[in-house]
């Protein structure tokens, strides 16, 4: 696929996806710290929306199959999370129709465009099978956190942000930058670290508002 593309355009995309994560995080981060308690801003899943779609089309671009996992696991989440705060229901009709399509128009693609891209996504020679093993396990457990998330708010009838939440990011986000530096991805790694930080002030905000 990097023969269609150049990498630094590629990286461009990938650097796109990481900058609308962080600037999720800026927005929820901010608006917490003001009230002294974690909050769920609408911008926070409309922002995870489009920049799980940016990167879900590097990780393809980069043949990288725990990118696109960690992904597709949460990529409805969002969407379910923006239809609690009815945000959702905002946005134009033909929009939600191809978000909703978006991942299947995808698995088309993999079968009928003659480059075996499944094939290609398993057996990458930059990627060991170990070292994908590791960065599966990291997607799936940062994954796992809006999986929990979504429980929580579908238990409330209202979305929110739970501590369990913040607990998975922060060691999801550890693995994932070990999986980043193993793989020398700098689109990884940079919008981690900056994550990193972010999870583990918000564990210590919540505890201190449960005090």
């Amino acid at each position: 696929m990097l023969s269609f593309l150049s990498k630094n355009y590629v990286y461009i995309i990938g650097f796109t996806a990481q900058l609308l994560f962080s600037a999720r995080l800026l927005v929820q981060w901010i608006k917490s710290e003001k009230v002294k308690k974690v909050l769920t801003p609408e911008l926070f899943w409309e922002l995870s929306l489009i920049a799980s779609f940016l990167l879900f089309i590097y990780g393809w671009l980069r043949n990288d199959f725990a990118i696109m996992l960690g992904q597709s696991l949460t990529y409805f989440i969002y969407i379910r999370n923006m239809q609690l705060q009815h945000t959702w229901q905002k946005l134009p009709r033909s929009l939600r129709i191809f978000l909703y399509i978006f991942p299947l128009l995808i698995i088309f693609f993999f079968f009928h465009n003659k480059r075996f891209d499944i094939h290609h996504l398993f057996h990458n020679k930059e990627i060991s099978a170990p070292l994908l093993i590791w960065g599966v396990l990291a997607q799936v457990i940062f994954t796992m956190r809006f999986v929990y998330q979504w429980f929580i708010s579908e238990r409330n009838k209202e979305s929110m942000l739970p501590l369990g939440f913040w607990l998975l990011s922060l060691t999801g986000s550890f693995m994932i930058l070990v999986y980043a530096i193993l793989r020398k991805d700098p689109v990884l790694f940079i919008g981690q670290i900056f994550g990193f930080t972010v999870y583990l002030r918000n564990i210590i905000i919540e505890l201190k508002s449960r005090k």
